[in-house]
């Protein structure tokens, strides 16, 4: 062979090894999701708010991944969250092909040390919340003739209108009933929301708590025409005035130690947790932090926001993956107080002061 001839191969050879050598690079860097399925495994039931909520999440959640996943969505109500908690734990393989998107009460039930739950919630690779925002606001009918605290600690056996025991909204009414000094408030659970509008305008209760996003959707004339007096407020987050509450007072200005302001810190992580987004224990980091990662772009897209606000209603107010495992690890766990807080979700009379 001439030394022509060599030359020509040699670079032919090299030539074939470089295309090659790109090739298989660039089948090694396909993303990982690529042609892939994930399971979104949602507590809850088809058709509701909650259904909404991932709904609206998915397709962009779908297009910040790399490899544009496919994404299903699994239905598993039951338990109160005891089901989805304990699946998540104990069932999903952390391969980064499962996601459960949980409702707060997760969360709250392993705090609380509820029975039924085999799951560790400080243990969940947390991925975000789209909701975090939810205020609590505490009235009174206009014509029971509480309207200010004062006659509102006066009066006795003022007739508390709430969801059902055990309810977070049940439990927001007793929260502020114990915070204000009610004496000896007659709590009549059972309701479901639009039944206790209801109650009020027809006097079969005197009072109730709700979020103040609903108070000014379902009945904004009852702040325009002053048909109910307003309280106290729940901020939550703390330090975020609830739009046209913030001339209230927040009602960690009526706590009297340091326990009932760690008990209030323990109400607002619950609430504030929104709709959590998690992975199984276990799952590969740099799965983690990809959908991490896409999480945080979707919940930031404009597309999404509008989305959120039309298929469910109210606005988003997303919590990252970093500040959403804060509040759950920054959650107070002393016995002392979750015995306080499973009191105030219970029937029984509320604790002494």
């Amino acid at each position: 062979m001439t030394h022509g001839a060599v030359v020509r191969f040699a670079a032919a050879a090299a030539l074939l090894f470089f295309v090659a050598l790109c090739t298989a690079s660039g089948f090694a860097q396909a993303p990982f999701y690529q042609g892939k399925t994930i399971t979104v495994v949602a507590g809850t039931a088809p058709g509701g708010i909650g259904d909404n909520r991932v709904k609206s999440l998915a397709p962009y959640l779908r297009k910040y991944i790399p490899g544009n996943p496919t994404i299903v969505v699994e239905y598993m109500d039951g338990g109160g969250g005891r089901q989805v908690g304990n699946h998540m734990a104990r069932n999903a393989r952390p391969d980064g092909l499962t996601i459960g998107a949980f409702s707060s009460s997760v969360i709250s039930m392993n705090i609380l040390r509820e029975s039924g739950v085999m799951y560790d919630v400080d243990k969940f690779l947390y991925l975000g919340s789209p909701e975090s925002t939810s205020h609590l606001v505490f009235y009174t009918r206009k014509d029971a003739g509480l309207g200010n605290l004062e006659k509102l600690r006066a009066a006795v056996g003022v007739r508390v209108g709430a969801r059902p025991v055990g309810h977070s909204a049940y439990t927001a009414a007793r929260l502020f009933a114990y915070y204000l000094g009610l004496k000896d408030p007659r709590f009549i659970p059972g309701y479901a929301a639009p039944e206790l509008d209801v109650a009020l305008l027809r006097g079969e209760v005197d009072a109730r708590a709700n979020t103040s996003a609903s108070v000014w959707q379902r009945n904004p004339d009852w702040l325009e025409k002053g048909l109910m007096d307003f309280h106290a407020a729940l901020e939550v987050p703390k330090g975020v005035k609830p739009p046209r509450f913030a001339h209230i007072p927040e009602i960690e200005s009526f706590a009297k130690s340091d326990k009932e302001i760690r008990l209030l810190t323990m109400s607002r992580t619950f609430r504030i947790t929104g709709s959590p987004y998690v992975m199984p224990p276990g799952t590969p980091k740099e799965r983690v932090e990809t959908v991490q990662d896409a999480m945080r772009k979707a919940l930031k897209d404009p597309d999404f926001l509008r989305e959120y606000r039309k298929v469910v209603g109210e606005d988003a107010d997303p919590l990252m993956p970093e500040e959403l495992a804060k509040a759950i690890r920054d959650t107070p766990r002393d016995a002392e107080l979750i015995e306080i807080y499973k009191t105030l979700s219970g029937p029984a009379a509320l604790p002494a002061r």
